[in-house]
């Protein structure tokens, strides 16, 4: 039985140990390292959890198929005796909205996503102002509406339930904090531990997120992933937004409703990496002038809370980086997934556990997004990056 060591135990590292325990566990004896066991500053635990299949990338959309697929099993495939799992799943659809300048790139990646099985309307404004009569429309030409497959869910219990289920698989969650990587002839024999131990293994994954690039290397090699902060604001108002989708508008601003309230956030301007995990309220001003000129009846409209989460934004080309080191073999890399690792984590950690146990990609190839594109200058962009 082989030793492996997993740093990180957010969404990707938790699949990723799911998967392994749950198709290959005789193989393995699995070992999850998270320094944070309360997920305070997770971004498991602090995103807006949504799940879309309107992206540029095909390999991208079917990922997030497959996730969609995997939430709405979730309580069948999650639950154990101890904890039943309800991850509040809610398709309701993402509509991005587009003025004269962003239309021909809406219709360009509808045909590429409708061909790729993707379930996606184009809106005209008149067909719009009709379906949501509460939006301002007369500055758009064009809008794209997920009809099936997206909306949003509960991550934090979807964190917990892949968590439990791999517990109860036989997966040890240790509390520890992960500096680097032993290694002897080429291979990573031990992970090293920020209190100067070390875990001995035969296999070891960096899945430690906003916090992967900082793990030492002694190979030189720097993962391009960077912690970019996201403030997410908790609006009321005596507006009515009925059946309203996750809204994404064309400055940026993205809204969807959570319970008597919605959420909304925007892209900070500049986005510094690295900043204080705190919520950046000066984005507010904006926000509201933003929200109120698209809806107008929420020109009324009060901050009841926010929160701040990371991105592990991967700069090189804003996609999950997925695959061997290119000098460790031995070493996995599953982080940089830029505001999808969600949604992602289930393809991700289906088929890491896949190529770890077997050699190779059964299911999806993921080969596109190996590390090896960070040495070579290859992109692998996404286009719909929010």
């Amino acid at each position: 039985m082989q030793q492996i060591v997993i740093t990180g135990g957010g969404a990707i590292g938790a699949a990723i140990a799911y998967f392994l325990a749950q198709q290959y566990g005789a193989q393995w004896k699995i070992t999850v390292l998270e320094r944070d066991p309360a997920y305070t500053c997770a971004s498991s635990a602090l995103s807006a959890s949504s799940i879309r299949q309107q992206f540029s990338q095909p390999l991208n959309i079917a990922m997030s198929a497959f996730g969609w697929d995997f939430l709405s099993n979730a309580a069948q495939t999650l639950s154990t005796p101890q904890h039943s799992v309800d991850l509040q799943l809610c398709e309701r659809g993402y509509l991005y909205l587009a003025s004269a300048a962003g239309a021909d790139t809406l219709r360009r990646l509808h045909a590429r996503q409708t061909a790729h099985g993707a379930q996606v309307s184009l809106l005209t404004p008149e067909a719009l102002q009709q379906r949501f009569p509460w939006l301002a429309t007369a500055d758009l030409a064009l809008a794209s509406l997920g009809t099936a497959r997206e909306g949003w869910f509960d991550g934090y219990a979807l964190l917990m339930a892949l968590r439990n289920k791999a517990r109860a698989l036989g997966v040890r969650f240790v509390q520890a904090e992960a500096s680097g990587w032993q290694v002897q002839n080429g291979r990573v024999v031990a992970v090293q531990l920020q209190d100067g131990q070390s875990l001995a293994c035969d296999v070891a994954v960096n899945a430690a997120g906003a916090w992967s690039a900082r793990l030492h290397d002694p190979s030189g090699f720097v993962l391009p992933v960077e912690a970019r902060r996201r403030t997410v604001f908790v609006l009321s108002s005596p507006a009515s937004t009925p059946d309203c989708p996750l809204l994404i508008d064309p400055s940026g601003l993205w809204l969807r409703p959570e319970g008597p309230y919605w959420i909304a956030g925007m892209p900070p301007e500049p986005d510094t990496p690295d900043l204080p995990l705190e919520p950046d309220h000066h984005q507010f001003q904006t926000l509201w002038e933003t929200l109120a000129t698209r809806i107008p009846a929420m020109e009324a409209l009060r901050v009841q809370r926010a929160w701040a989460g990371y991105y592990e934004m991967n700069t090189h080309d804003h996609n999950a980086i997925i695959g061997p080191h290119p000098e460790y073999p031995n070493l996995w890399i599953a982080t940089g997934f830029s505001g999808h690792g969600l949604q992602q984590a289930p393809a991700a950690g289906r088929a890491t556990a896949e190529y770890l146990s077997t050699g190779h990609f059964q299911t999806l190839d993921l080969s596109p997004l190996s590390p090896e594109r960070l040495i070579d200058g290859t992109r692998f962009t996404e286009e719909c990056v929010i």
